[in-house]
């Protein structure tokens, strides 16, 4: 199809980036599970491996079915370009690679899920680069954390596991200030809640894994490309604004403009790194985003109800979700959010933490899980699995502390998930 800005978004989540099969006219996009593509002549081959030509080469760099999904996303998001690999952390490096070098650094908000504070925190110190930690809400402690060497800053639209909040915009034009890109993972809130690009980011990050596929069957993450960065306005970001040697002195701003951080997350990231995303699991995320609109919308209206009950029991000592008015980012929630805040959230119940794990080992409905954004109601004790590398104080900071579980509200009967609820919570604290 033609996207113009007049298509809705329920229309470009079914549509964006799918033509039918020009050999067959399947309407449903094909799974091309190839690995390779016949080049029609050496002189083709060779304007494809010079970047002269844009086109199928190998599909640890490109494939056509991650293609559509790759357009799809762009679309819905805002972006010029995606591009598409294996999970949502490879993800995160994806985005990383190009701006960062030894010596480098990014400033992350501390409201992270785990295992991204792990990756940043532990294992980017082997590339020689660092993170630094900051409250994002303090907007004076992430300019104060910006010195000569960050190439970026990094945040969570809706946080996991807490649910909090962010506003995109006050952080972008902190970043802005700095000349450096804003980065934003959009896992929790999706691009039908929010567009981090409408509100200043430059770059967009997805674990693709979550409410995206919608249906828990496979793993695979994203990066959308706004296209509105100037990488060369200083000399910070040389992999894209200086000449690379592996393609003859090209200059990738220079000549893919807009598109340049897309062109070398494929043609150098992906070359390098074979991060890639798989075309079976490029179509089962496509599925999911036809639905995408219907189900995030369920999930809000399941997780308001579900928070409110939990709220008012006696069992429980407090609820993050930023869509109740006692939330302290409620009124943020309502400018930024307008649509909901996902279905996402946590609640600390009295008894600590032996008392979350009787809770979770007690609930029916629930699945006991290392996940979220599923169709399907999740719960987990954070402290015990996702965060249990952290330090408490960094459990804490996350919002993942002992007493405290985390559950991603499926689009279910909510009367059913409350009564799961009340059932457990009376063996948990009886």
């Amino acid at each position: 199809m033609t996207d113009a800005p007049s298509y809705g978004f329920d229309t470009l989540q079914i549509h964006a980036g799918a033509r039918p099969d020009p050999a067959t006219g399947a309407r449903q996009t094909p799974i091309y599970q190839t690995t390779s593509y016949v080049f029609r002549d050496a002189d083709h081959a060779a304007a494809l491996f010079n970047l002269q030509e844009v086109g199928y080469i190998y599909s640890r760099l490109t494939n056509p079915t991650v293609a559509v999904l790759q357009e799809r996303l762009a679309t819905l998001e805002g972006g010029v370009g995606a591009v598409c690999c294996s999970s949502g952390h490879a993800a995160q490096i994806l985005a990383l690679f190009p701006l960062m070098a030894p010596g480098c650094n990014v400033v992350a908000s501390t409201r992270l899920y785990g295992g991204t504070v792990t990756q940043f925190s532990q294992t980017i110190k082997r590339f020689g680069w660092s993170a630094t930690f900051v409250d994002t809400d303090d907007l004076d402690a992430v300019r104060d954390a910006i010195d000569e060497n960050t190439r970026a800053v990094f945040c969570e639209s809706i946080a996991n596991p807490g649910g909090y909040v962010t506003d995109i915009r006050a952080l972008a034009d902190v970043t802005d200030a700095a000349g450096v890109p804003l980065i934003v993972d959009n896992t929790t809130a999706t691009p039908y809640l929010c567009n981090p690009i409408a509100q200043g980011a430059a770059l967009v990050v997805h674990s693709t894994t979550k409410y995206l596929t919608g249906n828990g069957t496979v793993t695979g993450g994203a990066v959308i490309d706004s296209g509105n960065f100037d990488w060369s306005a200083s000399d910070k970001f040389p992999s894209l604004s200086a000449p690379e040697p592996a393609y003859h002195g090209l200059k990738f701003h220079e000549t893919f403009g807009s598109l340049a951080f897309t062109f070398h997350g494929i043609a150098i990231g992906l070359r390098d790194l074979g991060m890639t995303m798989n075309p079976q699991a490029a179509h089962y995320t496509l599925m999911g985003i036809e639905t995408l609109s219907l189900r995030m919308q369920r999930h809000c209206d399941n997780a308001i109800k579900v928070a409110s009950w939990l709220e008012q029991d006696d069992r429980v000592d407090y609820v993050t979700y930023a869509g109740l008015p006692s939330s302290p980012y409620y009124e943020r929630a309502l400018a930024c959010y307008p649509k909901g805040t996902s279905g996402l959230f946590t609640f600390a119940v009295k008894g600590g933490y032996e008392a979350c794990i009787k809770l979770v080992d007690a609930l029916d409905i629930f699945s006991h899980v290392a996940n979220l954004g599923d169709t399907r109601s999740l719960i987990i004790h954070s402290a015990s699995t996702t965060h249990r590398q952290l330090t408490p104080e960094q459990q804490e900071a996350a919002g993942a502390g002992p007493n405290v579980v985390r559950i991603s509200i499926g689009i279910e009967d909510p009367d059913d998930l409350i009564a799961d609820l009340d059932q457990a919570l009376t063996k948990a604290c009886g």
